[in-house]
């Protein structure tokens, strides 16, 4: 029955059906439901249609030879795939928006005489002055009447206890470092509780490297008015590009590969409850953390730990989508893949803790399914790679992917890809694209692979590894092991190719093989050119700013200072960008003093000069310094694409790989 149903003119009704349907949702609203449940239901039905086929038709007898376990195995990490991506096409059918709850909640909170006092938490391992500050600063100048800032550090720097008298933050420290990050945040519950009377009933905690918006409580502590919210949880936005973004060169083209997942999918679970806590810019109960005994210990990942153990007890983890913090992606491909390798180490963790969502009481089916959702996300990598390895086990080994007809995908498997691309780039607003989400997974499946291997052996006992903030970057540098592993599979596969001109061109599985090879040489490409990391010239992540400025120089006529009036087009805490008409009078070099509204005089040298436009190096003092962190990173602006550009991100990539 099913094969009557899959072949013919009922499979190009079914296709023209969900054509038809994804063009005329590419026009629609995606805010609307109707319009998420009918693209979505298209999207679902091609890849079910696609699915039944390859079960049916494209499997070999089982046999215990390579090329049929390599078949099976191939069809079996596919099929969680395709388990993960419809069960996120349900998931997306909902979304939420709590900002109007927000409003209320922060209008209620400016009238009342008294609010609820907040300790805010800032855990810290090995980072810098220069990223411990920006969020320190931000974090003493938030907009609320009533908290304390408490820098709890796990590497007991007496240069940081000294800076936190100075500007005003609690210190707090520990003999040791047990339990990572979770242990430093009990110690920190800790001592407040012993030192303020039990301490404030809501915590807010910061990773080191983000700098918290001034409005952040005033928009989540009222959310909590809803006595089931146990946690409030914003996104994390990132001031800097990651490695994929900036090697690249499309920081101002294509978003950060998170932000579909934070701006998206997160919204959608909320709508669903079962959104969870990310480890930073949130705020939590302190008397639910008191009935689940603090922050959870035995995972590395401690935040969605958070919300698993919580929601026994009633209490869901509520999304708040607004920008409410900024910090520091991972600037360096080993540390970028060091995170996500942690992320999926983490889910499976929580999922054989005995109290988690597969194994633990309490949880509705609904949690369970969420939980099995994103432990998809990580145990369907190894199929990134398998698809990589395909073409050149045909090539080399004369062994198949796919038995039967392959110009058969065709009609199967191309209709379901390309829809599900269509519904992918519609329902997350560009924030995912072809070839750049795949080279974000490309460049750590082989890690995460290897940490899902070895979980299967020693999933506990792994030590806590901090992603590094703050390195030197100034230089080129070369990942030599990943270079030659994406150099070596896009020879292997140029090489392939060379092999289908000397062959039968038209042979089915040549001209599919052919097909799938140059997808992947562009995949491993992309992979290769993200190894070679370009320098960051700039410390200091530059934010588009205007104001009017003054620059005083001591070069006037009779030996007076001199005084031109300035435009800033962008700043940063150690400089500054000036559109002034005067600039071909100021010789590089030059040094004096540079005048901001928001912030007072400072010393200042002029870097450079072009036409119009001045660059000027800053030598700010603490004092000025501060004001620049409150100015810059209590409302920052967008310095990094916060939308999907698809024709500029790709144009960028084609320049990227023929300009070295």
């Amino acid at each position: 029955m099913f094969e009557f149903f899959l072949e013919g003119p009922t499979l190009v009704e079914i296709n023209a059906g969900a054509l038809f349907i994804a063009i005329m949702c590419l026009r629609g609203d995606r805010r609307r439901a109707a319009d998420r449940w009918l693209f979505g239901a298209a999207a679902a039905v091609l890849l079910l249609v696609y699915y039944t086929w390859r079960w049916q038709v494209t499997l070999p007898e089982w046999r215990l030879d390579f090329p049929s376990v390599w078949a099976h195995a191939f069809f079996g990490f596919e099929s969680l795939t395709i388990a993960y991506t419809l069960i996120s096409i349900v998931t997306l059918t909902r979304t939420s928006d709590h900002s109007a709850a927000a409003d209320a909640g922060e209008a209620r909170l400016r009238r009342a005489r008294e609010v609820p006092a907040v300790d805010i938490f800032i855990a810290t391992y090995n980072e810098g002055l220069e990223v411990l500050e920006k969020t320190i600063v931000s974090a003493l100048a938030i907009d609320y009447p009533n908290f304390r800032v408490w820098v709890l550090d796990d590497t007991r720097r007496d240069w940081l206890k000294a800076f936190c008298e100075k500007v005003g933050a609690y210190y707090v420290t520990r003999p040791d470092n047990a339990h990572a990050k979770a242990g430093n945040l009990n110690n920190g519950l800790r001592h407040s509780a012993e030192r303020f009377g039990g301490g404030a009933p809501f915590i807010m905690v910061l990773d080191a490297d983000f700098a918290p918006n001034k409005k952040i409580l005033l928009r989540t502590i009222g959310l909590f008015d809803d006595p089931e919210v146990g946690v409030v949880q914003t996104p994390q936005f990132y001031y800097n590009a990651d490695p994929i973004q900036y090697n690249l060169r499309s920081g101002e083209s294509w978003v950060d590969e998170q932000r579909a997942f934070f701006d998206v999918m997160q919204p959608a679970k909320d709508a669903w409850d079962t959104a969870f806590c990310i480890g930073t810019s949130f705020v939590v109960r302190r008397d639910a953390l008191a009935r689940i005994g603090g922050f959870p210990t035995g995972t590395v990942t401690e935040d969605i730990h958070l919300t698993y153990r919580l929601m026994p007890h009633g209490y869901v983890t509520r999304w708040l989508n607004e920008r409410l913090s900024v910090g520091l992606s991972a600037e360096g491909l080993p540390e970028y893949i060091s995170q996500r390798s942690r992320w999926g180490l983490g889910t499976i963790q929580v999922a054989l803790t005995a109290d988690g969502p597969l194994r633990g009481r309490g949880y509705t089916f609904l949690q369970r399914l969420h939980y099995v959702h994103g432990l998809l996300h990580w145990i369907s990598r190894p199929f990134t790679l398998m698809l990589l390895v395909g073409p050149l086990l045909y090539w080399y080994f004369d062994v198949p992917t796919l038995y039967g007809d392959p110009l058969q995908f065709l009609a199967y498997g191309v209709p379901a890809l390309l829809l599900y691309w269509a519904y992918s780039i519609w329902i997350t607003g560009s924030r995912a694209l072809p070839i750049f989400t795949e080279v974000t997974q490309i460049v750590a499946a082989l890690a995460v692979t290897a940490t899902l291997a070895s979980a299967l052996f020693k999933p506990f006992g792994r030590p806590f590894k901090v992603t590094n903030k703050g390195l030197d970057r100034s230089k080129l540098v070369v990942h030599g092991k990943f270079a030659l592993l994406y150099g070596g599979l896009f020879a292997l596969a140029g090489l392939g190719l060379g092999r289908a001109v000397a062959a039968d061109a038209a042979a089915a599985g040549l001209l599919f093989n052919v097909f799938w090879t140059v997808i992947s040489m562009v995949l491993h490409l992309a992979s290769l050119l993200v190894c070679f990391e370009l320098p960051r010239p700039r410390k200091e992540e530059r934010f588009p700013h205007r104001e009017r400025a003054s620059l005083r120089l001591p070069d006037g006529p009779g030996g007076k200072a001199r005084e031109l009036g300035c435009v800033t087009r962008d700043l940063s805490c150690n400089g500054v960008a000036l559109l002034c008409d005067e600039a071909d009078s100021v010789a590089p070099g030059s040094t004096g003093l540079v005048w901001l509204s928001s912030v007072g005089w400072m010393r200042c040298t002029v870097a450079r000069r072009h036409g119009r436009l001045l660059g000027v190096a800053l030598q700010p003092d603490m004092a000025a310094r501060h004001g620049l962190i409150r100015l810059l990173f209590s409302q920052p602006a967008h310095n990094i694409a916060d939308s999907g550009r698809p024709r500029l991100a790709i144009a960028s990539l084609i320049q990227r790989a023929f300009s070295g």
